[in-house]
């Protein structure tokens, strides 16, 4: 696990947060080195589909010319929901770190743990937590502004 990659996709969140969309940010790390990263885009392609996560595995699959993603890590700001968990999987990501914790579809452990070990045919490594208080800060402050904005409307 190396901080500056939680760094990276924290930045990628913020980005993300400027343009409206809920700010998460994913970053693929293949021997030390970046080879992916989005932010959430989902309200920018209107497209429920376009999660930090699956848009990151889209881009390190045409990096590394390959769907099979064994010797790869990701980072990304808030637990993968069970979309993004079964796509990880799916492309054998090898470990994953994340943020904060998500209650309502978190799929790393909080709703339900779709990396249970053993569950599916591949086992991904998991660890939560990381920069927790940053990474739930952003999304804190977000929908705080977010529900001002729509009481402001209402005015």
């Amino acid at each position: 696990m190396n901080i500056d990659f939680m760094k990276r996709a924290i930045e990628l969140a913020e980005e993300c947060a400027k343009h409206d969309e809920v700010p998460v940010g994913a970053v693929i790390v293949k021997d030390g080195k970046i080879i992916a990263e989005s932010g959430n885009r989902k309200e920018r392609d209107n497209c429920a589909v376009s999660h930090a996560e699956i848009l990151a595995i889209q881009k390190a699959t045409e990096v590394e010319n390959n769907w099979w993603l064994e010797d790869c890590e990701m980072y990304v700001t808030l637990e993968p929901c069970a979309m993004c968990a079964m796509a990880m999987i799916h492309s054998r990501i090898k470990a994953l770190y994340f943020g904060a914790y998500d209650d309502k579809t978190g799929a790393g452990g909080s709703r339900v743990n779709l990396f249970e070990e053993n569950l599916f045919n591949h086992s991904i490594s998991v660890e939560g937590g990381i920069m927790k208080e940053e990474c739930g800060a952003l999304l804190t402050t977000f929908f705080k502004n977010k529900r001002e904005q729509q009481k402001a409307k209402k005015s």
